[in-house]
């Protein structure tokens, strides 16, 4: 529901950029392509019209030219385009070869953790497992993204760079906020899911906070956090429906909830029934 690919733009500015400066002199310091050719390959990158055909323009790239200095960021875009596709096997692939050279690679450890937690259901035999792998992602992505250095080469702004590494911690406690859902911890899910709506807002996150809250039976901060949803710049249609709908939800819960007696509140008397022993006396 949420996939911000700040840095994804980061690294295809890099290629632009790079591409474009390559042969001449004072280009800002930073991967250099070595050949006409790996430019046409890196220029294909940024040309290809889908996901699946960037994906291939990117191993192209891996495949073909093995000492190439983009080898990081291109594994960075390939992990979150497998991301944006839904290929679970395969962000955990990228992921692990992002970590294996750069342990501390905020952004491979946010989006294992997310996509990790997204996907783990309560009754999965192996739950606790995947949570606890998520959570431990989760929890480094977070402090590694105070210090994540910015790429070098990259037309990025200081400020700009300090939004996506808010963003990135954003990231991080949503997955903690997904994974404490799943084991029914709602109070941690509302706590982490505000968190990263003060870091980064997205219309994804005021959803999975409103959810929060539902399961929780707080119905009007649900109602609250799913309009706010749906009001937010960045809501899709999909999102406007599914927060509309969420709406509707939410009142029938409520109103379900309102019509049901006390707990232990004896039921109304039918008109001529004789009142219970204990009160005859």
């Amino acid at each position: 529901m949420r996939i911000e690919f700040k840095s994804l733009l980061v690294a295809a500015g890099i290629l632009v950029l790079a591409s474009s400066l390559w042969g001449q002199k004072g280009q800002p310091a930073g991967p250099k392509p070595k050949s006409n050719k790996e430019i046409a390959a890196l220029n294909a990158i940024n040309a290809a019209p889908t996901v699946d055909e960037r994906l291939k323009a990117i191993d192209n790239v891996l495949t073909n030219f093995k000492d190439t200095e983009f080898r990081p960021m291109l594994l960075d875009m390939a992990l979150q385009l497998e991301a944006q596709k839904g290929d679970y096997a395969q962000v955990m692939t990228y992921g692990e070869l992002i970590l294996d050279k750069d342990p501390k690679n905020a952004t491979a450890l946010v989006t294992m953790a997310g996509e990790t937690a997204r996907r783990t259901r309560e009754f999965d035999l192996d739950k606790d497992e995947k949570l606890a792998k998520a959570d431990k992602w989760a929890k480094q992505g977070i402090e590694d993204a105070k210090t994540f250095p910015k790429p070098p080469g990259t037309s990025l702004t200081d400020e700009q760079w300090e939004h996506t590494k808010l963003d990135l911690q954003s990231q991080g406690y949503e997955a903690l906020g997904m994974s404490a859902a799943v084991n029914k911890k709602y109070d941690d899910a509302v706590a982490n899911f505000k968190q990263a709506l003060a870091l980064s807002p997205t219309a994804g996150t005021w959803l999975r906070l409103g959810q929060a809250y539902e399961d929780a039976g707080k119905f009007d901060d649900a109602n609250d956090a799913f309009d706010k949803a749906g009001a937010m710049p960045n809501a899709t249609a999909q999102i406007k429906s599914i927060a509309a709908n969420k709406k509707a939800e939410v009142a029938k819960l409520k109103a379900g909830a309102a019509a049901k007696p006390p707990a232990g509140a004896q039921p109304p008397a039918a008109p001529g029934a004789q009142p219970p022993a204990a009160a005859q006396h």
